[in-house]
């Protein structure tokens, strides 16, 4: 055996952050078709991105009152800044749109509390949320009672009838979408029947069907003489339909969890509810939080659909209401753009924040 007698000098400890040109090297330049994929991709950037942003900005014009003091060569902007407020209010009149603002307002507040870890009573202030505001908000964006002018359903539309319909439908398709998971996983033989099939007949047809059935066939089945709105049919039918989906989803979390967490709450003498309410869901939620998302972002694209039964959201205003006008006719493109970007911003926050909340909720259990 051969021992050194020569003291080596000291070495920096060793670090995982990669300088650029070694990460370069790595990830975009590590083989012959990986050069080759890279020079394509910015060959593709050069031809694409220069236009865009030549045509979205520079080039654009953002003050105009008519299509003729647009120059064509760049975005047309003016078209949505002379018809923002329809797109975010659709009909709704102009004097009481103050109600939808303070609506909104009072949710914003009312939900910040529940980011602060220090707060207390979150749990009452999320059934105040759940449960009291819905009711607030109704009387105040309708109308019709305590001195407010009545305001129709059939007038509600843009942006704001989009969230409307996005959070109504995510707020109580998600219980019920996990009363259905549990439903199916029950072994009582008549209710995993039910949910078996409430699910499967509800995944098996096309939202555009089911908002159809509810706005169409849906009043020949009610008492002649009753008015039943169009609005609350066509939610009926989304909670419903989503819930399928949501059920599906939690199912597979609860499927992803030991047997032995069934096995610790039953040895600690939990009933079957605090079982699955303090021990088995928590868990089982937290493992599909990219899953229930994704569910959310697919329902928040699908209230463009509430256009086939009469109710304009954000892109029903932009293509059949500010297209229709005759004094920005052929500025649909710029219509498009804005309506993609508005639900852009809203679903990339949406997977943002499940991001975070799976970092904070990470427990260094990940498979």
């Amino acid at each position: 055996m051969y021992v050194t007698d020569k003291i080596l000098p000291a070495q920096p400890a060793p670090s995982d952050t990669k300088g650029p040109v070694v990460w370069l090297k790595e990830n975009l330049f590590s083989s012959p078709l990986n050069i080759l994929m890279t020079l394509f991709a910015v060959y593709l950037i050069y031809l694409l991105v220069p236009p865009a942003i030549q045509w979205a900005f520079i080039d654009a014009d953002w003050f105009a009152a008519t299509r003729d003091g647009c120059s064509r060569e760049g975005a047309c902007w003016a078209y949505i800044a002379n018809r923002f407020g329809q797109t975010i209010y659709g009909f709704y009149p102009e004097a009481e749109q103050w109600r939808v603002n303070t609506a909104f307002l009072m949710l914003i507040v009312l939900c910040i509390p529940l980011f602060i870890n220090s707060f207390p009573k979150k749990m009452w202030l999320g059934g105040f949320i759940l449960i009291i505001f819905p009711f607030i908000a109704f009387f105040l964006i309708h109308g019709g009672s305590f001195g407010l002018v009545e305001v129709s359903t059939d007038k509600w539309g843009g942006l704001m009838l989009t969230l409307i319909i996005s959070i109504i439908g995510i707020t109580l398709a998600l219980p019920l979408g996990i009363i259905l998971a549990l439903g199916r996983r029950s072994h009582m033989p008549i209710v995993k029947s039910v949910s078996v099939l409430f699910i499967e007949f509800w995944r098996g047809v096309p939202l555009i069907t089911v908002l159809f059935m509810s706005s169409v066939m849906l009043p020949l089945f009610m008492p002649e003489g009753s008015d039943f709105d169009k609005l609350a049919r066509a939610m009926i039918g989304i909670i419903l339909f989503q819930s399928a989906y949501v059920a599906e989803v939690v199912r597979g979390g609860l499927q992803a969890i030991p047997k032995g967490q069934y096995e610790a709450a039953v040895a600690m003498g939990l009933t079957y509810w605090k079982s699955m309410f303090l021990v088995i869901l928590p868990q089982a939620l937290k493992l599909v939080i990219p899953g229930l998302v994704n569910t959310f972002i697919a329902l928040f694209k699908d209230t463009t659909l509430v256009l086939i039964i009469g109710l304009f959201d954000l892109l029903g205003v932009v293509q059949n209401v500010l297209g229709a006008d005759s004094k920005w006719l052929g500025f649909e493109t710029e219509g498009y753009v804005y309506a993609a970007f508005v639900f852009w911003l809203f679903c990339f926050g949406m997977s943002r924040y499940s991001m975070a909340l799976e970092r904070k909720l990470h427990t260094g259990h990940k498979r």
